[in-house]
């Protein structure tokens, strides 16, 4: 049994500059429910790991991020899926905090809470910040195309070692063909 940590915004659901403020903005990617699913029920450990900035910005309180993440849950549940925990960063970019990616402190906050080693641990994002944050604390840094993906893909530099895929979907199928619960 695996654990693999998803970025949320460009990996599940589509991103948007103005933020996901509120459930009714939740739009899944095509496919990317089902792939979790499919994941969860190979017996492998779903987590998220999201910055969520627009807390910092008044954009939206805790109350609705909770609302989002239940949507994103209740969805998943019909499917026969799960996510086992989500954490977010609530800071903005300018607090200079240990959790926002592209540092690793999420990440840690992950191992010490799951009780986990990161090393081999697949993080899927689609950001270079993402990558980074994945890479330092020594997780498997995954790139999908989606989202952000194709403009990281074109324009990072230090993404040569990284595995990259069209979206969740093709990483899971990927994922599913060489591993076993």
């Amino acid at each position: 049994m695996a654990i693999i940590i998803l970025d949320r915004d460009g990996v599940i659901n589509y991103d948007s500059d103005q933020y996901i403020k509120s459930p009714a903005e939740l739009i899944p990617i095509p496919g990317s429910l089902e792939a979790i699913a499919q994941l969860y029920q190979a017996g492998h450990r779903i987590v998220v790991a999201t910055n969520q900035a627009g807390l910092a910005r008044g954009l939206f309180d805790i109350e609705t991020l909770t609302l989002i993440h239940s949507k994103l849950e209740r969805k998943l549940s019909v499917l026969g899926g799960r996510i086992e925990a989500i954490f977010f960063c609530p800071h903005g970019p300018w607090e200079n905090c240990s959790c926002r990616k592209p540092l690793p402190g999420m990440y840690h906050e992950i191992a010490r809470c799951l009780s986990i080693r990161l090393d081999g641990v697949f993080c899927v994002g689609d950001s270079l910040r993402d990558i980074q944050a994945a890479r330092t604390a020594g997780g498997k840094p995954t790139l999908v195309l989606t989202g952000n993906g194709q403009a990281t893909l074109s324009e990072a530099k230090e993404i040569n070692d990284v595995l990259v895929y069209r979206d969740l979907a093709h990483f899971a199928t990927a994922f599913l063909s060489v591993k076993t619960p």
